[in-house]
């Protein structure tokens, strides 16, 4: 995701040396920032979950919630204590967010931490840097904590403030007839492009009337005939609603950031703005008096003309019109786009419009009818009620209600760990552009909070939280008192004068670096005489003046610089830091010698290096070196006359060590007069001096050594031809420029071999465990056959392989373990059926039924050569490649050889019964439980039975490759009548994939792998099913029994909408049951879980020729041929619960390997903290991951 929004901060991370005792103070220990101004506490983002902190911080603010969790006890929930104990029943998910609230509300720190509630989901690291919609999670974190809280008085936490319904009513025009139909709900979905606010959005998708007229009528119940008809939904009057939650997402739909404005119900914030308010009140009344004229309120608008009418009701359409006769202009181009449409206008003032029996017309309550209402030209009412937002207000109550309403009427901006205060006109930016509003949260406006919450984070939570927080900050105060202390205390070591001897330039100490230095403590808010007077203290027999000089220590020695002045000075104030080095000294001498003080008078360690008089590769192969500390004020001239005291000429090395020529560098004469500094020599640089005889190895017009000292070295040669003799090995002098012909003949006379030998030998790499690689060809150099100087050759029989030739190593089978590894040499332009032929005649094979495959990574048979006119070369076949020997003729080109198997679905209670293997031949039925190769338990409800493989063309069609299916020996046993009567599937992960469909379709079209398995699975009848056909197999629930009967199979016509009603109808219809006596939930059998396809986690548009229905092939379902539907019948059975004991024993055994994973990564963690580098700021895009809460059983 996510830019630089989540980069991690290593800078805690301490690259101080601490072989001088100093101690390092990494950040990690810190204890964390006591909170803001604004007393509220932010959450940490874990890398990619601002989403969870936005939702949670929503959470938190909504005070029923809040409560409602913090009413369940450790009698219901258990402790977290206990979570170690097998048999204790810990709702850690609950107890977790209970922790989490508490913290928030209570804990003194800047920003809390979600990584134990997140552990409780079962999320790893991947899941924790991966963002996610948070209305996704909405639901899943709801669907969670309902099933971690079966069982206790809070299993209907989240159906009694949360749950709502949507009533349809069909109403007849001819008998007037209503039918109605409910829709559960727990958020409501609404399109909001092209409106012009909430209100007309809702207005549209839920309110707006729908006509059954024309060509699609409805067929009344009632009449038994097809009528004209009126749809609508049912407007929950009785209650208003007010926003305090706004989660905003800024970004694209692939990543980005989120972050929540909520409205403080509880004032549990101090709410104030950084800048100061610099209107007084009079501009304020002034400026609201403008604003007010500016929006004209059509409230006295349609009072006046209401209050004029005789009858005091007049038709709806009617105040349109008059409406539109008095200002000129229509309700809708006027208001609408501000109060939404006429009718809702009317009925949200129902203290002041009334309505007739069939609403169709309207007038105002009989008060309004006593008051003489006036209008200004701006349409203000002058003698109305009091309005604020759209709200009535009483009039005796005008005064107290307005002081009430500022309460909880703050907001703020949480952002992950930041909080910040904001205003209400903020709000309304986030309605466009990228970072909009995302998901709203409304509180019924009649909601009324006691008093006693007012301000108080403390109200209504458990007395054994209040503990462990008064505690957890008890803490936290007494470490931020020690970091406070430690964060301004420096280390100081002090070096004693007496302790030390000035020699090489350098100070040394008598005794060792721990003997000779003193640590010393010092706030460094204290002055410099504080420092001199605690030096005093310490060495009580110090006499005559003291001078403090800070000190370093260098590879020479230690090294004085500038002496600290000004006692009045503090010791921050003078650039003093922590395990600063100072050296208390009388200023001029040391044991004696004068010392000089300053960065003009470093000591340097030089490598001094001259050549060797003879060695056994001739003169310049080696070097004779010695180290000499030289102070850099040091003159080049006064070096060379120490050095050399007959003449010579110096070369100096800035790259330390090294005796490649490319870094020497000739000193002119002119630079004797320059300093060790100011020619560039630093500690460990090299100079090399040259005496008088050894100059003609310069070419001082370019200022370099000449080629007789160039990168000389040597190799080793060993002797593997002769068996029976004792093998030995021999050093050979060479270049990286030298002939590996001239080296072998000089091998050859060194191990006093027969000169013969020479044409019918090579030398060929030594690897690390003995084996001997591919030889070198003869022509090549050193560098060009990459040998390391050092590197050991074998010398052995037979001759070397040319330039344009290729040595191999080929073994005959897949498994290299079997039989030897053979050696042979071609010509890169050999075609690989010439090299086939080679190798079967070396290898005493004969036969065309052989191909030659390429070893992998794993060495095992890989590729295959499959195009046996191409040449070694054209196919990339380099020197020292192994090739695998392989028994069987290759498919011709364009042919396919799949690998068939026999499928047959087990059911549950087969399971139950026989759940071990089953081996007998090559027939294998799956375990019910596996372990997949990510490490992870997943469950396999079926047999499969390997029938063999085929070959076909990839033109082929289906039908092709099931009548070819047939004829094998495992099929032929079954009855087969048609191709027809076979489905088939690809086989993914020791289950069916993917289903093919169409027998006409060729194979090439479905873009089949290379390496893809089929399984075929019979049927009773004939099918050929559709591209909008879906195949589910769905079961049936035993009532009573956590089990299910047999599955079948269903096939569903999804070409109209795939949506979780049509889906609810299709399982009824097969079942013969009624919709609402069914619950359906689909099965993945990877994490053990079921998820419920209830009605109110699809939400069903009401224009459905404007609004597109959400898809079940969409997240959070994707549901996919051979999906496995759990259906429940509640005439039976009203347990919702669709999970059997077999999901309880793979729940676990996840959970297991899920805890030994954990521990593992810790440690891994831990050992790879130091380690950690900072990640480059590239965005990528990541596949989607549907996200997920594990909940463990509760029963």
């Amino acid at each position: 995701m996510f830019g630089d929004l989540f980069e991690e901060d290593f800078s805690f991370i301490s690259n101080n040396q601490c072989g001088k005792g100093k101690k390092s103070k990494p950040r990690d220990t810190e204890p964390p920032a006591p909170r803001e101004f604004t007393n509220l506490s932010g959450i940490k983002n874990q890398g990619g979950t601002c989403y969870l902190n936005s939702l949670l911080q929503t959470l938190l603010f909504t005070p029923e919630f809040r409560e409602a969790l913090f009413s369940l006890g450790p009698e219901e929930l258990g402790t977290l204590d206990d979570i170690s104990k097998p048999d204790a029943k810990v709702r850690i998910i609950p107890l977790q967010l209970q922790r989490l609230f508490a913290q928030l509300l209570l804990l003194d720190q800047q920003a809390a931490s979600t990584t134990d509630l997140t552990e409780s989901f079962g999320w790893n690291s991947n899941e924790e840097m991966r963002q996610h919609d948070v209305q996704e999670l909405n639901r899943i974190l709801f669907s969670a904590l309902e099933t971690s809280l079966v069982g206790t008085s809070g299993h209907d936490i989240i159906n009694r403030l949360y749950h709502g319904i949507v009533v349809n009513q069909i109403v007849c025009k001819e008998c007037k007839n209503v039918s109605e139909r409910q829709e559960d709900f727990l958020d409501l979905t609404v399109a909001v492009k092209g409106v012009a606010g909430l209100e007309e959005a809702l207005w549209n998708m839920y309110v707006e009337e729908e006509y059954f007229e024309n060509d699609n009528l409805y067929r009344c119940g009632a009449c038994d005939k097809l009528v004209e008809a009126s749809k609508t939904e049912l407007d929950d009057s009785e209650y208003m609603y007010e926003l305090f939650s706004v989660i905003i997402h800024k970004g694209g739909c692939y990543g980005g950031h989120y972050h929540v404005y909520i409205r403080d119900v509880d004032e549990l914030g101090n709410w104030q703005l950084q800048e100061e308010e610099s209107n007084t009140v009079e501009d304020k009344v002034l400026r609201d008096t403008e604003n007010a004229k500016e929006v004209e309120n059509p409230l006295a608008v349609l009072k006046g003309i209401l209050s004029e009418e005789e009858s005091k009701q007049m038709p709806v359409d009617q105040l349109g019109q008059k409406l539109l006769e008095k200002k000129g202009m229509s309700w809708n181009k006027k208001y609408r786009k501000q109060y939404g449409a006429l009718r809702k206008y009317l009925q949200n003032h129902p203290q002041v419009f009334q309505f007739s029996p069939d609403e169709n017309k309207v007038g105002l309550k009989e008060k309004y009818h006593k008051l003489p209402f006036k209008s200004d030209s701006q349409g203000q009412d002058l003698q109305s009620p009091p309005q604020k937002n759209n709200v009535q207000w009483n009039l005796e109550k005008t005064s107290t209600t307005l002081r009430d309403s500022s309460a909880g009427c703050h907001w703020f901006d949480l952002n992950d760990s930041k909080v910040q205060p904001i205003k209400e006109k903020d709000i309304e930016k986030q309605f466009q552009g990228k970072e909009s509003a995302y998901m709203l949260f409304y509180r019924k406006s009649q909601l009324k909070r006691p008093p006693e919450a007012r301000g108080n984070p403390r109200y209504q939570i458990p007395e054994h939280l209040l503990n462990e927080m008064n505690a957890a900050n008890t803490e936290l105060q007494k470490k931020r008192a020690e970091c406070d202390s430690a964060s301004h205390g420096i280390d100081l070591h002090l070096h004693l004068s007496s302790c030390y001897k000035f020699h090489n330039g350098a100070l040394h100490p008598s005794f060792t670096w721990k003997e000779s230095i003193v640590d010393l403590t010092i706030d460094r808010r204290r002055t410099l005489g504080d420092l001199r007077q605690s030096v005093f203290q310490m060495l009580e027999s110090w006499e005559g003046d003291m001078i403090l000089s800070i000190a370093k220590p260098l590879p020479a020695g230690l090294h004085l610089y500038h002496s600290l002045d000004g006692d009045e000075l503090t010791l921050d104030g003078i650039g003093l830091a922590d395990g600063a080095d100072i050296f208390v000294w009388n200023g001029k001498e040391v044991g004696g010698t004068k010392v000089l003080t300053g960065p003009d008078h470093e000591p340097v360690i030089v490598n001094v290096l001259r050549l060797a008089e003879y060695n056994e590769g001739g003169k310049g192969q080696d070097f004779t070196e010695s180290q000499h500390i030289i102070p850099c004020s040091t003159e080049l001239g006064a070096l060379r006359r120490a050095l050399a005291p007959s003449g010579g000429i110096i070369l100096k090395n800035g790259s330390g060590l090294g005796k490649d020529t490319k870094n020497w560098e000739v000193l002119p004469e002119e630079d004797m007069r320059e300093t060790v500094k100011s020619v560039g020599l630093t500690d460990g640089c090299s100079i090399l001096i040259l005496d008088s005889h050894d100059q003609s190895l310069v070419n001082v017009s370019n200022g370099n050594l000449t080629a007789f000292t160039y990168d000389i070295s040597w190799l080793q040669v060993k002797n593997f031809c002769r068996t029976d003799a004792e093998e030995k090995q021999v050093k050979i002098t060479t270049t990286i420029e030298t002939v590996m012909s001239d080296i072998k003949i000089k091998a050859i006379q060194e191990l006093q071999l027969e000169e013969e030998l020479a044409n019918d030998s090579c030398l060929r790499p030594v690897s690390g465990n003995g084996k001997l690689l591919s030889p070198v060809p003869e022509d090549y150099t050193v560098k060009e056959a990459e040998l390391k100087m050092g590197s050991l050759l074998g010398l052995c029989h037979g001759k070397s392989p040319t330039s344009t030739q290729l040595f191999l190593y080929f073994i005959v089978g897949s498994d290299q373990h079997t039989g030897p590894e053979m050696e042979i040499v071609v010509e890169e332009t050999a075609s690989v059926r010439e090299c086939l032929n080679l190798m079967l005649e070396k290898s005493g094979l004969s036969g065309d039924n052989w191909h030659l495959r390429r070893l992998d990574w794993c060495y095992e048979a890989g590729e295959a050569l499959s195009q046996e006119n191409a040449t070694l070369k054209e196919l990339n076949v380099c020197r020292g490649d192994t090739l695998v020997l392989t028994e069987g003729k290759l498919p011709p080109k364009g042919f396919l050889k799949i690998p068939i198997w026999w499928y047959k679905p087990l059911n549950h209670m087969e399971h139950q019964e026989n759940a071990r293997d089953q081996v007998n031949g090559v027939t294998c039925k799956m375990e019910a439980l596996e372990v997949s190769p990510a490490g992870e338990y997943v469950q396999t409800d079926m047999g499969l039975c390997y029938a063999g493989s085929i070959e076909i063309t990839g033109e082929a069609s289906l039908e092709d490759l099931k009548i070819q299916a047939m004829t094998l020996p495992c099929c032929q046993e079954q009855i087969i009548p048609l191709p027809a009567f076979l489905r088939a599937w690809t086989v993914e992960s020791k289950r069916p994939g993917k289903l093919l469909r169409n027998n006409k379709q060729q194979l090439n079209e479905y873009k089949l792998a290379a390496r893809v398995e089929i399984c075929i699975e019979p049927l009773q009848k004939e099918e050929n099913l559709g591209p909008h056909e879906l195949l589910l197999r769905v079961q049936m629930g035993i009532p009573g029994q956590r089990d299910y009967y047999h599955s079948t199979d269903l096939v569903w016509d999804i070409s109209k909408e795939c949506t979780t009603g049509a889906l609810r109808q299709r399982v009824a219809s097969h079942y013969c049951l009624p919709v609402d006596k069914i619950e359906i939930a689909k099965y993945f059998p990877e994490k053990f879980e079921w998820l419920p396809i209830s009605s109110w986690t699809q939400q069903i548009s009401k224009r459905k020729r404007k609004k597109k229905q959400e898809s079940l092939q969409s997240a959070p379902y994707h549901l996919k041929d051979g999906d496995i539907i759990g259906v429940k019948n509640l005439l039976l059975d009203d347990t919702k619960d669709f999970s059997t004991v077999r999901d309880d024993v793979g729940k676990e055994k996840q959970r297991q390997l899920a805890l030994e994973k954990k521990k593992s990564r810790q440690a891994e963690r831990l050992q790879n903290h130091i380690f950690s580098e900072e990640k480059v700021n590239i965005k990528h895009r990541k596949p989607e991951v549907a996200l997920s809460i594990n909940v463990g059983v509760f029963r």
